[in-house]
């Protein structure tokens, strides 16, 4: 080789070798995206794409729908890891008003052995047989004061309430809605809200509660005891759960199937034809209860819909409420909405959600869209997307009532 052959060469090698490393300063460029976690991103989204939603109904050929939905409901129980003792009912009713069109009830009833649940139960009027039911779960919107009475009727509501539920229903209670078009209404307080909620009298630290609630107005008491005792403390209380060795969904969940057993001692409920909605954190519930409870027949998520993998990059900042660890090696969160596949299930999403992106909506869309589709009932599933924020806008509560008159009744 001479002297220009080799000028060549190493002129060539000088050029691979500037591509190369532009190339790689590319590339490790678009790996430092920013996320929630920062730098940690990477390390921790290369793990989860490695061996993830491994039980989920598109994760293999399976041979049996059954034995698939046996195989996963009981994988996803052991990760909520909540069995506890079981106890009567003994429900009973604590007040009762009549309302225009419906009954209201409020009930009071045991969910284990440790633990009792308040609730709102809203009987149409004019009943002659048994009606077909609704479990109405409530959001979470970092009010903790009160459960049920975010969604349904109650009197003499402090401003801030009001504020609430204009905000994030346009004002209209959709439950007692439900029981004015002839569903019997269910609507039970979740573990840490309304008649569950963490009592600052038993609290280590209370922060200055009695002290700064002394003299103040009722929605300055609440909004105090929201953002300064109740909000601050879902971490002690997440980090002492899964101490304890259990999870904080788990336990809501389990909360929440005790709702059905409830349904299903009424006289006025047809054992057939329950469904289940709800909003947020409500919506989550939905998604758990819809998923667990074969003895659901529909149901309605609104603005909870994403995809754990857009969730690592971003919009992993929700209430510690709903994680479940290792969960996402089993399952991704539609792929829990899909155990109960091919009932039938509507998605609400709201394009100005900021707890989600539109891109993780999507995913979930896409994942329940094929395994509805793969279990030839493409009709049983239905997504819509809204122009707004989070929240469940009437023309939602039209689009949800539509749902459930159309398949439980």
């Amino acid at each position: 080789m001479n002297k220009s052959h080799r000028h060549i060469l190493s002129t060539i090698k000088a050029i691979c070798l500037f591509f190369l490393l532009a190339f790689s300063s590319v590339v490790a460029s678009a790996q430092q995206v920013a996320s929630d976690v920062g730098n940690f991103y990477p390390l921790l989204d290369t793990y989860s794409s490695e061996n993830n939603s491994r039980l989920s109904y598109l994760s293999r050929n399976w041979r049996s729908v059954e034995k698939w939905r046996k195989t996963a409901k009981a994988q996803l129980n052991e990760l909520l890891a909540f069995n506890p003792e079981p106890a009567p009912l003994n429900s009973e009713i604590l007040s009762t008003t009549k309302r225009e069109g419906y009954m209201q009830y409020l009930v009071r009833y045991n969910v284990n052995a440790l633990q009792k649940t308040e609730a709102f139960l809203l009987i149409p009027d004019n009943l002659t047989k048994p009606a077909p039911a609704v479990i109405a779960l409530h959001d979470h919107g970092g009010f903790y004061y009160f459960g049920k009475e975010k969604h349904t009727l109650t009197d003499n509501q402090p401003d801030i309430l009001v504020e609430y539920v204009q905000n994030l229903y346009e004002g209209r209670y959709y439950a007692d809605e439900l029981a004015r078009r002839g569903f019997v209404v269910l609507c039970p307080d979740a573990p840490y809200f309304g008649s569950q909620k963490l009592d600052p009298a038993v609290l280590v630290d209370t922060k200055g509660y009695d002290e700064k609630v002394e003299g103040a107005s009722e929605s300055e008491r609440i909004q105090i005891y929201n953002k300064q005792v109740a909000g601050p403390n879902e971490v002690a209380m997440n980090k002492t759960i899964l101490t304890s060795g259990t999870t904080w969904l788990g336990i809501i969940t389990q909360n929440d199937r005790v709702a059905v057993d409830f349904l299903l001692s009424r006289p006025e409920v047809d054992a057939e034809k329950i469904g289940c909605i709800g909003l947020s954190l409500g919506g989550l519930r939905s998604t758990y209860l819809f998923g667990l409870d074969a003895r659901i027949k529909t149901g309605v998520v609104a603005a909870f819909s994403t995809s754990y993998e857009h969730m690592l990059q971003q919009h992993a900042h929700h209430t510690w409420m709903m994680y479940v660890p290792r969960q996402y090696q089993f399952l991704d969160l539609p792929d829990v909405a899909s155990l109960n596949a091919p009932r039938p299930l509507m998605l609400m999403n709201c394009k100005q959600d900021k707890l989600f992106s539109l891109t993780g909506m999507q995913a979930a869309e896409e994942k329940l869209s094929t395994i509805y589709s793969s279990m030839k009932a493409p009709d049983k599933f239905a997504v819509k997307y809204y122009d707004a924020p989070h929240s469940m806008t009437i023309a939602m509560q039209e689009d949800a009532f539509a749902w459930l008159e159309k398949w439980l009744k």
